[in-house]
């Protein structure tokens, strides 16, 4: 294998070439899906690009008849075409900003409140200095509470069927306040599309959580469970006007109202999340959501995911968080600018397979290049070529130099095949900036 070169301070894309892999033959360095038409509504994933290309690959609503193409301008129109045809391949065009939260009479958490929910009554019937630590909350408040988060779950959550794509037309469209939902299904698109990350307007307060309690949240922006064949490609994923610096605290605790961007969990497999950015956000992917025996039936063998050139900006943690699968990262980048809080950027989990190789971190003076990696459990991981502020570096002796009581072990016992091609880390700031994203699809 050979890279081409490519300055190193002076990153240009003249001179980045891409890289073959073992048969693969090097795709143009756009890597542009084939598609199906002119309609980028028709494009369909690429051979090879990722583990959502293998088997029958993933094509979405490509083949869709002429009735089963929707555009849709509202959050009511999103889910009425969602519901029409079945599995039958469709299409779903969304024209501007759809807001999920939007009702006929209100708009925002207010739409949602149970009869006799109240917040600041809320507050004083739970608060710690008289509920304790103890036992969990109940009673009236925490039954209306309850109410109304279920009404708040059935307005925004979006349940996408099979062979589908959803493609955001234009440089202004997209999705706020809603959870989409890939459950069961095969063969999904979404691509082009600025999405809000739902805020959760009732979350609860658990007194057991930990030493001094903390408030829990709902709703990830987009969640894999149970799907196959899936290609997020060209997306914004943002917390956006509600981001968690502006969030209270109640009882010492933040009041979260945020949970995941994207959540690949439960037995999903064959993903590819490509050309996205994803920024200003905590938790941000889970990739296997639990160390529990029960769950680890069904994800043994599953989560196959492939990350390639998505910009992960100011990100806290779960970038991603990995357990059980086989994850290929590579032709990343990681920013986290001065000021943000920063915990770590790959979480080593249960029995992963992480192989992160031919990424770029352009990290700030608070950042420590040991952190970038986070060991939960004892699984080896593959993490070769990573460029750290232009220089090349070795990010599992830096982490084990760095945090000595938690080490890790090299080679993951597997080597990625499904990739296009694989670009020099050097050239990786500026290429992701330019075509990551919603509004650059081309």
């Amino acid at each position: 294998m050979h890279f081409h070169k490519c300055h190193v301070r002076v990153v240009s894309l003249i001179g980045c070439a891409s890289l073959a892999l073992g048969a693969l033959a090097a795709a143009p360095a756009s890597a542009s899906p084939s598609a199906k038409g002119k309609d980028p509504a028709r494009q369909v994933l690429a051979a090879n690009d990722g583990w959502a290309a293998a088997g029958s690959g993933t094509t979405g609503g490509a083949d869709a008849d002429a009735s089963q193409v929707h555009t849709v301008t509202t959050w009511v129109e999103f889910k009425d075409a969602l519901a029409k045809g079945g599995d039958a391949p469709k299409i779903i065009k969304v024209v501007g900003m759809l807001d999920a939260t939007a009702t006929a009479t209100a708009s925002g958490c207010a739409a949602f409140e149970a009869d006799g929910y109240d917040f600041d009554q809320y507050l004083a019937d739970y608060d710690p200095e008289t509920w304790g630590y103890e036992n969990p909350v109940s009673g009236e408040q925490e039954d209306l509470r309850d109410a109304s988060a279920k009404v708040q779950s059935a307005a925004i959550k979006a349940f996408i069927p099979s062979n589908t794509t959803i493609i955001g037309v234009g440089k202004k469209a997209g999705i706020t306040g809603a959870s989409l939902q890939i459950k069961d299904v095969d063969n999904v698109i979404l691509r082009n599309l600025t999405v809000e990350s739902a805020i959760d307007c009732f979350p609860q307060w658990d007194p057991t959580d930990g030493s001094k309690g903390a408030w829990n949240s709902e709703y990830d922006a987009v969640v894999v469970y149970n799907a196959t064949h899936v290609w997020l490609d060209h997306n914004t994923f943002t917390d956006g006007r509600y981001p968690d610096s502006a969030a209270p605290s109640y009882y010492g605790q933040l009041y979260q109202q945020h949970d995941g961007l994207i959540d690949i969990v439960r037995g999903a497999d064959l993903v590819t999340v490509s050309w996205n950015v994803l920024k200003d956000h905590d938790k941000t992917m889970l990739i296997g959501n639990s160390d529990s025996e029960k769950v680890a039936e069904g994800d043994r063998g599953r989560l196959r995911v492939t990350l390639h050139h998505n910009l992960f900006q100011d990100l806290n943690e779960r970038a991603p968080r990995v357990r059980f699968g086989q994850v290929d990262s590579y032709n990343n980048h990681f920013v986290a600018t001065r000021g943000s809080v920063y915990g770590y950027s790959y979480g080593i989990g249960k029995e992963s397979r992480l192989v992160a190789e031919h990424n770029a971190f352009t990290l700030a003076g608070h950042v420590d290049p040991a952190r970038i990696l986070k060991k939960w459990k004892d699984s080896p991981l593959t993490a070769e070529n990573n460029y750290v502020n232009g220089r090349k570096t070795d990010l599992i002796a830096v982490h084990n130099a760095g945090v000595p009581d938690e080490q890790l072990t090299e080679g993951a016992g597997w080597t990625p095949a499904l990739r296009t091609h694989v670009d020099h880390p050097a050239c990786l700031p500026k290429k992701v900036r330019k075509g990551a994203g919603a509004g650059r699809l081309k």
